[in-house]
């Protein structure tokens, strides 16, 4: 798969290709350095004025809601189940159309620091806990970290790409 390539990860999707172009994305890079640098990169990439890109801004938020919720699940409990959901539905439902960019990138960033900061205090054991995701089968904590932050550069990319498109240096 090329990096210009569209990836989904509604239901029904091919789960096994979404899983294997955004781990691809991460490579060798470590995950929680790509955790910590999206947040700036999406401030740099979103920057004032660039209302265009709004749903975008909305949906890693939404995401890291999502994240902090399933991390702090697999940390609390025993191999608890996690729910996949519609990103479409989300965006639609939610009113990412009508989101504050400012607010967005705010809760992003908020969100991503409370989790950066629980990740970086995990015993080495905790990396191994696993979650029952309904879609996807068991994940470690290790292995969402690395798919989190594999998502934070397929959007990160497509900022830069749309942002390109519309005769912006990214």
């Amino acid at each position: 798969m090329t990096t210009a390539t569209v990836f989904s990860n509604r239901p029904g999707s091919d789960q096994d290709a979404y899983i294997a172009a955004v781990l691809g994305l991460v490579g060798d890079r470590d995950p929680l350095e790509v955790l910590a640098a999206t947040p700036g990169e999406l401030r740099r990439l979103l920057g004032p004025g660039k209302w265009s890109l709004l749903q975008v801004a909305a949906h890693l938020a939404d995401s890291e809601v999502a994240y902090a919720w399933r991390l702090r699940l697999i940390l609390a409990q025993d191999r608890p189940p996690l729910t996949g959901y519609d990103q479409d539905a989300w965006a639609e439902r939610l009113g990412y159309e009508e989101a504050e960019l400012g607010e967005s990138l705010a809760l992003f960033e908020t969100l991503r620091a409370a989790n950066l900061r629980l990740l970086r205090r995990l015993a080495p054991e905790d990396w191994e806990r696993v979650a029952v995701h309904a879609e996807r089968g068991e994940e470690s904590v290790r292995h969402m970290a690395k798919l989190y932050a594999g998502h934070d550069l397929l959007h990160l990319r497509q900022i830069a790409r749309i942002l390109g498109g519309l005769g912006h240096r990214a």
